[in-house]
């Protein structure tokens, strides 16, 4: 009994710590330079910059053959997640790293703009009598039109270092993420008007 106890205990802490090294998705909280905890993040210490973000969309979902018969709404198991261990910044400079930051703020929205924008494919592509690999051709478009659009951005704006232009593409996310309120991932998408 007591091994039992001290076994869960042990899982409920590995749980604890690796859910303090995630950052899900919630439009308040800004990412800053301390949550780039990989140790290869440096700044001032080398003339070359680098950024490994590690925001992504994680998709999974368990349920009965009956459950997901009648479900329709995925949102909850869409998220949105910014993994502190896995993200590196590598800056010359402090100004360099901050414009990094931003560029890392604007990334980590659009990701929630792709996982918003696959919420809405599932909702809508999901029938009654749906294969359970449904989602995986709307899965690969979405990532598509994601990789597209963040290597333009980053090309465009140099990994932040272009301020000018890194606004006026993080408002249009942020405008998209706004028309996609109905696809947050606690929100329930309204009924369909027959």
């Amino acid at each position: 009994m007591k091994i039992s106890i001290l076994f869960l205990g042990i899982i409920f802490q590995t749980c604890a710590i690796m859910a303090q090294n995630s950052i899900e998705w919630d439009g308040v909280y800004q990412l800053r330079i301390t949550d780039f905890k990989s140790p290869s993040s440096k700044v001032g210490e080398s003339n070359i910059y680098s950024l490994q973000t590690a925001a992504n969309m994680d998709f999974s979902f368990q349920m009965s053959n009956a459950e997901f018969l009648f479900t329709k709404n995925f949102n909850s198991k869409v998220s949105c997640i910014f993994n502190r261990d896995a993200a590196s910044l590598i800056a010359p400079d402090s100004v360099t790293a901050y414009q990094m930051l931003n560029f890392s703020r604007y990334e980590f929205d659009l990701s929630e703009l792709y996982a918003r924008k696959f919420r809405k494919m599932l909702y809508e592509g999901k029938g009654a009598f749906s294969n359970v690999n449904f989602f995986k051709p709307m899965y690969d478009i979405v990532q598509k039109e994601f990789v597209n659009r963040h290597s333009i951005a980053a090309d465009e704006i140099d990994l932040g270092r272009n301020e000018e232009k890194l606004v006026t593409i993080h408002q249009e996310v942020l405008k998209e993420l706004a028309m996609l309120r109905d696809f947050c991932k606690t929100c329930k998408p309204p009924k369909k008007k027959k």
